[in-house]
């Protein structure tokens, strides 16, 4: 009888036992459970926020290429009615196609406002010819085009503001910690700004503004 009442009680005292290692164990797996879950929900976080950056400049970047278009549109207008009264001016309005088709042409954000800046620079150089012809100056054709172009390059300066704004956010973002390790896990790029003095950042293909 003593050795059944021992081992009845050694066979009480191993169930708690196990039941304490259950116990600790479901406990630990909560915990790994919870860390896991908690890192989840702080890399969606992450993500989210960086996604949410990189849509805010891409948006952005689509209105200055609105805008960039429209003067594009309205300088071959302006080149042929300059023609009309100043024909002879073929080096200016030379300078003014090439810079144009430059910028048609431009494959990164760097070039593209390279040859931006430098399309500006040439139709400053237009106009101010244009002063030298004073039949021209009083076209209402040229009038209108020069109003309407002088309009886009200050929606132009707007719209470059806003984007560099954006862009700077984004890349303060992916650069920092802890935002910079699912950054680099999910391939956020820095992007560059746009800027007419050439002060852009790291190259980054035009195409990529929305598909980085």
């Amino acid at each position: 009888m003593p050795t059944l009442a021992g081992d009845a009680a050694a066979q009480v005292k191993q169930a708690r036992l196990d039941e304490t290692k259950r116990g600790t164990m479901n406990i630990a797996l909560l915990v790994i459970i919870a860390v896991i879950a908690a890192d989840l929900t702080w890399a969606i976080f992450i993500f989210n926020r960086l996604v949410m950056y990189r849509n805010r400049f891409r948006n952005a970047y689509s209105q200055i290429d609105v805008v960039l278009k429209r003067r594009h549109e309205l300088i071959p207008k302006l080149v042929q009615t300059v023609k009309a009264y100043a024909g002879h001016e073929t080096g200016v309005l030379t300078a003014v196609t090439d810079a144009r088709t430059r910028a048609l042409s431009a494959d990164s954000i760097p070039k593209l406002a390279e040859a931006e800046g430098g399309l500006s620079g040439t139709l400053k150089t237009l106009f101010a010819v244009a002063e030298g012809y004073p039949t021209l100056k009083a076209d209402e054709n040229f009038l209108r085009l020069q109003d309407e172009i002088g309009k886009a390059e200050d929606r132009i300066r707007y719209a470059r503001q806003f984007y560099n704004d954006t862009v700077m956010r984004y890349n303060v973002a992916i650069e920092t910690f802890p935002n910079i390790i699912i950054a680099r896990l999910f391939h956020f790029r820095e992007t560059s700004f746009f800027s007419f003095d050439g002060k852009t950042g790291q190259a980054s293909q035009v195409s990529n503004v929305n598909g980085a």
